[in-house]
């Protein structure tokens, strides 16, 4: 049950990360608007983020399947300084509160827990 739970985590937030990489690759702006702190230019750097995130989603994915639950681990408790720091960004760039802490800072701690139960298995 244990191995189950770690995994279908491990994979949900990986395939999540290579969402928000299409969502900001796609649709840019609107993306950015649900990251917390809108755009309207700089389509570069918001390019960059979907390369960044769907980078992260495909490795985290690579690591699971060819390195074992202890890799992906690893990978998911320092990944998770991302969206920590994801946090601070939107605090620090006049985004609301609800979006830094119930979307990024959730993610990190949903990303720990991962981590948590994947060394466990």
């Amino acid at each position: 049950m244990l191995v189950t739970v770690a995994y279908g985590l491990a994979i949900a937030v990986n395939l999540l990360c290579l969402l928000i990489g299409a969502r900001f690759l796609l649709v840019p702006y609107a993306a950015a608007a649900g990251y917390g702190v809108p755009a309207t230019t700089d389509r570069a750097y918001l390019t960059i983020k979907g390369l960044r995130d769907g980078a992260y989603g495909l490795i985290g994915l690579a690591l699971l399947a060819f390195a074992g639950a202890h890799a992906e681990a690893w990978f998911m408790l320092l990944a998770a300084l991302l969206p920590l720091g994801d946090t601070l960004i939107v605090l620090r760039n006049g985004g609301t509160k609800a979006v830094a802490f119930g979307v990024h800072f959730a993610t990190a701690v949903i990303m720990l827990l991962t981590a948590a139960l994947l060394f466990a298995v």
